[in-house]
């Protein structure tokens, strides 16, 4: 009979490996089976708010503004659109791909108060940037005291 000795440290190895993979596989662009081959992602944002509006940033590198749709609902931002990818038909070697290209739908949800009629969006330099409004009731109403 032979002996085997068991070692921890292999299967920690194996457990880190293995959630290095699933945590790649998370992070990198995925396939949608409800769209075929194109790929889906989602842009990073900044969100936040001053005392007159809510100010919502998207980074949209590369597109341009007829590739956007943007909407404000009375509690919700939805930004759809498309990235197109390069059809350059040069023969390339990729030794990583990061880059996303396909559609994407983002939808953020919105603080209460706000007034979606009055919103406005700029997009330059592949930044989109949405100003949505405070109504009067919510923005902060402040009243200097004078010290007797």
């Amino acid at each position: 009979m032979n002996i085997i000795r068991w070692d921890p440290w292999d299967d920690l190895a194996t457990l880190r490996h293995e959630m290095n993979k699933m945590i790649e596989g998370i992070t990198t662009r995925r396939t949608s089976p409800k769209l075929g081959s194109d790929t889906v992602w989602s842009p990073a944002i900044d969100l936040y708010e001053t005392d007159e509006e809510v100010v919502v940033k998207v980074l949209l590198p590369g597109m341009k503004k007829e590739d956007i749709d943007i909407t404000v609902a009375d509690d919700l931002l939805t930004i759809k659109g498309e990235s197109k990818q390069e059809t350059e038909t040069k023969k390339r070697n990729y030794y990583y791909r990061e880059m996303a290209w396909g559609q994407f739908v983002r939808s953020i949800p919105l603080p209460a108060g706000l007034k979606p009629e009055a919103a406005s969006a700029e997009f330059q330099d592949g930044i989109l940037q949405v100003h949505v409004p405070k109504s009067e009731e919510v923005k902060p109403k402040v009243h200097k005291l004078e010290l007797k």
